[in-house]
């Protein structure tokens, strides 16, 4: 079996980032793009670089690269669920659209950008795995700008149907860690790009140094998603606690004239100090 996860974001950088597999990423890129963007080339703008993720963990791993027209792309592996990632997506897309320019540059030397962002997780109130937004006409429909373009890819919204080649990309992606190399589903063993990265997963399982760089990767994405959970109930616990004192206040405000303050305190759990404050 594969036993490595290409979801993992190293992984993922490695896979498609790195200079030997850029035809992995070009691959990918046409199955998510249109026809009429269709990549031929690719330059990498931050290929994946061992020693730089060793040094640094906490490091993004998107990959940035431009193809043989100057468009540029963002594409994103995201593991664990975000709030407001919605709003992430577009301001790395506009970092990364505004930092083509520099001084003395002509806005019309400006490029059509695409985000790609896949999702471990849901994040959009859409059917579909996947969706693309762009900036129209709320009357006409008409296009006002083509440079703008951010995929969402939701991995969890899939439903193993093979289809289009996005759907054979995203089966690997769910599952690879699941096949047997030998023993992959007919849609994914014809094409060459994805049997290529099933033997890439197969040779970072048997490195020594890349399974303990993974195995690290995957705690640390744990650790992160399990502090992220617990913060997220404790918040809710707060605001829930805060909503029953909120009630109490306003049963008491109410009772003021009608019981006694050892009753009021009773039914409401308020102390005999804050039942007073309630009287001014």
């Amino acid at each position: 079996m594969c036993r490595i996860n290409p979801r993992v974001d190293f992984v993922f950088k490695k896979l498609f980032g790195s200079e030997d597999n850029k035809d992995l990423l070009l691959d990918f890129i046409n199955s998510v793009v249109s026809e009429d963007d269709r990549v031929t080339e690719l330059e990498l703008k931050n290929p994946y670089n061992d020693k730089n993720f060793r040094n640094d963990k906490l490091s993004i791993l998107d990959i940035k690269a431009v193809d043989q027209r100057g468009r540029w792309y963002n594409i994103e592996m995201q593991i664990i669920d975000q709030e407001y990632f919605d709003k992430r997506a577009l301001y790395y897309w506009a970092r990364l659209y505004s930092g083509q320019l520099s001084t003395g540059i002509n806005y019309d030397n400006l490029k059509k950008t695409i985000s790609i962002n896949i999702l471990n997780f849901r994040c959009l109130d859409e059917e579909n795995y996947h969706n693309i937004y762009k900036i129209i006409n709320m009357e006409s429909k008409d296009e006002f700008i083509d440079h703008l373009e951010i995929h969402f890819i939701e991995l969890e919204k899939y439903n193993e149907k093979f289809s289009t080649m996005l759907d054979r990309w995203v089966n690997f992606l769910k599952r690879a860690e699941k096949y047997e190399e030998n023993k992959l589903p007919k849609e994914l063993e014809e094409v060459s790009t994805i049997k290529k990265a099933v033997e890439i997963l197969e040779e970072m399982s048997l490195n020594k140094d890349e399974r303990e760089s993974y195995e690290a990767r995957l705690k640390w994405l744990r650790d992160e998603d399990a502090a992220l959970k617990k913060a997220e109930k404790k918040g809710i616990e707060k605001g829930i606690e805060k909503g029953i004192k909120k009630r109490n206040i306003e049963i008491a405000k109410s009772l003021l004239d009608v019981l006694d303050l050892k009753t009021i305190m009773e039914k409401t759990g308020l102390s005999e100090e804050e039942i007073e404050k309630l009287k001014k």
